[in-house]
């Protein structure tokens, strides 16, 4: 009692307290420096990680694709910058609001409540990036930046563009989201057009808006330079689909080539695609069929029977073959000709494409020769190295009698386009098989390495394919392929009608009609094959049906090449004297030379002018609907665009002109 009221008990008090409560003090400093150094420390890592995967991503930034280009410049496929809508759903705190201002602003999203839940159910899976919309409008990345949404941004992707939309859509293919090729040339030549791809870092900031930043940029991949011929495919495309609309044919095909050089310089396909939209179109339009069409040849083999028999000497072209009465039997078959010839000379087996005789000839040559010449010409085997999915062709190893007959007459080989070309493309340059390309030239970094041609082996003899050539002239003078006739102009040309297999029998209905050949005919500057499948009105014979398509092509292309006639020639225009070696045309063959001033007014597309008088140019050009702007004075030396283009009534048309009709110094591609 004492003690509690002595004065000084109350300190003892407070010192005990103190100390209880330094106790509690230090424990929880202790505490709380052991939990400090069990996370800095020995959770380091694994913070800093999980740090990293809410804050920040990286990505894969594609490279920019290198351009596609025709053999004279103009642009097929291009690569753009596109906006990329993204979020990190860790950052977004209600996945339903934000998904539902997002539809609100993109285009397609509002209509589809499938595309909204997806949207929702992305959003708020816990992940630190997923897509929103690919390849957006600017006006959609402009309404999602106004949005101001957490956890939303938008990042550069490349996106392919194809400025002439479905022309040669097969040939060029198309590319994925992924900045991947898919099919064609893009997917060929993938590793070198797409460059090297670079990477970006994705931060959400303080406010919790995601924004990347660019850590390593990507670099260009190489562009390419193609065979084709942008103004002659858009003929060659025309001229197909209006045979195949008027026939209400299944499909089409057509293929333009340089025999000399084994370059294409067409190649269409009908159906075609879009490919900026590829995604929306079926699959079987997506085919090229030049590459993928495998069918029956029919009568057009029946070149490479003839080839056989002329280069073994088993006959000459004046060697009577008996056809009577009008059908040969081989076996429990029988295989009859369209009509009773009686004898006929080799010659006029191959004119009349007579199948007696094209059978009797083939038992000349033998399964082991015929099994080899098939090989010989390419059949059987993938050719060019350009595009994916080529098919070799069926070609049987073994050949009974009566196989070697439905050989001979060009049924039970099945062959593509680009082979058949190919192979005709070696009779038309005097016995080289040549390997067939569309890519005529890579560039890199400004520096151009071109594709050589590539001779693969010899077919036949120049004599042998001379003595063809003159058959092949009888074709179209008085055989099958009177429809295929210009006046003017000497064509080589064999028509083919095979009836197509219907389960597992030849149908009556259903037919593949087709023309091969080359023109001018002694010195042939392209190659011609047009394949029209399931012709359904108007015939189906090869002639009638394939035979006005390949003449419309093949007219088009000597104004485009400017080939002078080959009958009764016209006198070129005369130039001074003292003038530089005239200026011609890119050419596709030995002999194709432009004669100066071989203008054509023909509605919609370009005349050649140069050689003209700027009179006479303009009067041209205002015939034409077209409007002129000249540069220099005398006549004209150059052109933009060139001869052939299609082209739009009131086009601007730039002219060159100079006092001496020499090679300007002004080169137009570079001129605005």
């Amino acid at each position: 009692m004492a003690d509690a009221l002595h004065p000084d008990a109350w300190r003892a008090t407070v010192r005990r307290r103190l100390v209880v409560v330094a106790v509690i003090f230090a424990t929880w400093s202790a505490a709380v420096q052991a939990r400090l150094v069990w996370l800095q420390v020995h959770e380091h890592d694994h913070f800093v990680q999980k740090a990293e995967r809410q804050q920040s991503r990286t990505l894969t930034l594609p490279a920019m694709r290198g351009t596609i280009t025709d053999r004279e410049g103009r642009m097929l496929a291009t690569s753009a910058d596109a906006d990329t809508v993204f979020a990190v759903p860790t950052e977004i705190d209600d996945p339903s609001t934000t998904a539902r201002k997002l539809c609100q602003v993109l285009v397609g999203c509002p209509s589809s409540k499938d595309q909204n839940a997806q949207l929702v159910e992305r959003l708020s899976k816990r992940r630190a990036f997923t897509y929103v919309k690919r390849h957006v409008s600017p006006e959609e990345a402009a309404a999602v930046v106004a949005l101001k949404l957490d956890g939303v941004g938008l990042r550069k992707e490349s996106r392919r563009f194809y400025p002439m939309r479905e022309l040669m859509a097969g040939v060029l293919g198309y590319v994925g989201f992924d900045n991947k090729g898919l099919a064609g040339i893009e997917q060929q030549y993938n590793d070198i057009i797409r460059g090297k791809d670079g990477q970006a870092l994705v931060y959400t900031d303080a406010k919790r808006h995601a924004f990347d930043s660019v850590n390593v940029p990507p670099t260009a991949g190489s562009s390419i330079e193609l065979t084709i011929d942008a103004a002659l495919q858009h003929v060659v495309e025309r001229e197909l689909a209006r045979g195949v609309a008027e026939h209400r044919a299944a499909s089409g095909v057509a293929i333009v080539m340089d025999p000399w050089t084994g370059e294409v310089l067409a190649m269409a396909s009908v159906p075609t695609f879009n490919p900026n939209t590829f995604s929306e179109a079926n699959e079987d339009d997506r085919r090229n069929l030049g590459v993928t069409y495998i069918y029956e040849p029919g009568s057009t083999f029946k070149t490479f029977t003839a080839s056989a028999v002329l280069q073994e000497r088993l006959l000459t072209p004046e060697s009577p073959i008996d056809c009577a009465p009008g059908y040969i039997t081989i076996g429990s078959r029988r295989v009859n000709d369209t009509h009773r010839y009686g004898v006929l000379s080799f010659t006029d087996v191959i004119i009349k494409s007579s199948n007696v005789g094209a059978i009797k000839a083939g038992f000349r040559v033998g399964t082991e020769q015929m099994q080899r010449y098939v090989r010989r010409f390419g059949f059987g085997t993938r050719l060019s190295p350009d595009l994916p999915g080529e098919q070799a062709g069926i070609v049987w190893n073994e050949l009974n009698a009566s196989a070697l007959a439905s050989v001979s007459m060009g049924y039970q080989i099945g062959v593509t386009p680009l082979q058949m070309a190919t192979a005709v493309s070696s009779i038309a340059n005097g016995g080289q098989l040549m390997r067939p390309r569309l890519v005529r030239a890579f560039w890199n970094g400004g520096t151009r390495r071109a594709v050589a041609p590539e001779v693969i082996r010899r077919t036949v003899t120049p004599e042998t394919a001379a003595t063809l050539t003159t058959i092949m002239e009888g074709v179209v003078d008085r055989g099958t392929a009177k429809t295929a006739r210009i006046e003017g102009y000497t064509i080589a040309a064999k028509t083919g009608t095979a009836a197509k297999l219907d389960n597992g029998a030849y149908s009556k209905q259903k037919y593949n009609s087709s023309i091969v050949g080359f023109f001018p005919s002694r010195k042939p500057a392209i190659t011609v094959i047009v394949v029209i499948d399931t012709p359904r009105v108007g015939g189906y014979y090869g002639g009638v049906v394939a035979g006005p398509v390949f003449k419309h092509i093949v007219e088009a292309a000597i104004q485009h090449i400017g080939l002078p006639r080959t009958i009764n020639p016209e006198q070129p225009v005369m130039v001074a004297r003292h003038a530089a070696q005239p200026v011609t045309p890119v050419a596709y063959g030995p002999g194709a030379v432009l004669p100066a001033g071989a203008a054509s007014s023909r509605d919609g597309v370009m005349p050649d002018l140069r050689g003209l008088s700027a009179r006479t140019a303009v009067r041209t050009l205002a015939r034409a609907g077209f409007t002129p702007r000249l540069a220099g004075q005398g006549v004209v030396t150059a052109q933009d665009p060139m001869a052939g283009t299609p082209l739009d009534p009131g086009t601007s048309v730039r002219l060159w002109l100079d006092r001496e009709a020499s090679t300007p110094s002004v080169d137009p591609a570079t001129q605005p």
